[in-house]
């Protein structure tokens, strides 16, 4: 178990984690340099960024925000972006694409369906508030990698995506060792394969592992360090395997995500999105095959949480 709230990583660094990393309990991160901050991801709403706001207090009256960068689309990392848009805030033009207002409306939508899996988004995004936030999208975009300076210390930004959206990025802190993963990266949670193919993912680990770095913190989940990694890439060279195996076989998608025995995945938090992760490899299998939709995932999410009509 860990902490919420702010931690002190040392060398000017800090992670601001939210327990137990499920569904929209994501992570933010400062690096300080100079007298100024930058901030890695902001949270799913406009209290919890408030609040984050305010419990960095400590180090941000001192070192002010004056950059934010998005490691990716996804809400829970981008959804408080309005409170500090005064800062610079930086994405791939690949994740920057997606930053729209029918997003944060698609969720809000989603949480008003009715049936199996209106139940199932009422119970895992139930504590979040998604009216009244206004889509905040960067100021700044960069494709491949680019370098940022934060009161003279550099941060390094490599896009590493499309692995679990299309515009994943990791941020590098080369003299602290340190490493903030977004979504690339879940520590007790399964991660979950939104955009792949899952190659391109298992390849963002082996960059991971490559890197100069002592400790990561991961989108969801506790610091952790390049075994949380290794660990993590199993579970995708096992979806790899798995589905892949299936889909030569000429499963269909419903019967492979069925027929899948997790094993030792089965005591991950959130292992039903196996269901996505098949679906996804199959998807990028077969280029012709019809893609699935969000409602249609979350409709197989849901009935392997057992909601069912």
């Amino acid at each position: 178990m860990y902490d919420k709230g702010l931690h002190d990583l040392g060398d000017g660094c800090h992670a601001w984690l939210q327990p137990d990393g499920g569904w929209g309990w994501s992570n933010s991160g400062l690096i300080t340099g100079g007298g100024e901050s930058l901030m890695v991801d902001t949270l799913f709403d406009l209290a919890l960024t408030r609040a984050m706001l305010e419990g960095i207090r400590p180090v941000t009256d001192t070192s002010p925000v004056r950059t934010l960068v998005n490691t990716h689309s996804d809400g829970d990392h981008v959804f408080g972006n309005e409170l500090v848009r005064d800062a610079e805030i930086v994405a791939t033009e690949a994740a920057a694409a997606l930053m729209t207002q029918e997003e944060v409306e698609g969720l809000a939508a989603l949480k008003k369906l009715p049936g199996p899996r209106g139940d199932f988004v009422r119970k895992v995004f139930g504590p979040f508030e998604f009216e009244g936030i206004t889509a905040t999208p960067p100021t700044r975009t960069f494709s491949g990698e680019t370098s940022l300076d934060v009161g003279g210390r550099e941060v390094r930004l490599i896009q590493v995506g499309p692995a679990h959206t299309p515009g994943d990025a990791i941020v590098q802190v080369p003299d602290a060792r340190l490493l903030y993963a977004g979504d690339v990266l879940f520590i007790g949670g399964t991660p979950i394969v939104w955009a792949g193919p899952v190659e391109r993912w298992i390849a963002a680990c082996d960059l991971m592992l490559e890197l100069p770095v002592d400790r990561i913190v991961p989108g969801h989940g506790p610091v952790g360090a390049k075994p949380d990694v290794a660990r993590m890439r199993e579970y995708l060279v096992f979806v790899q395997q798995e589905a892949g195996k299936r889909f030569e076989d000429g499963l269909d998608v419903d019967a492979a995500i069925a027929s899948i025995d997790l094993g030792e995945w089965s005591g991950l938090n959130e292992s039903s999105r196996i269901a996505q992760n098949v679906v996804n490899v199959y998807d990028h299998r077969d280029p012709d095959r019809e893609p699935a939709n969000r409602l249609d995932v979350l409709g197989r999410i849901a009935a392997l949480e057992g909601f069912t009509v």
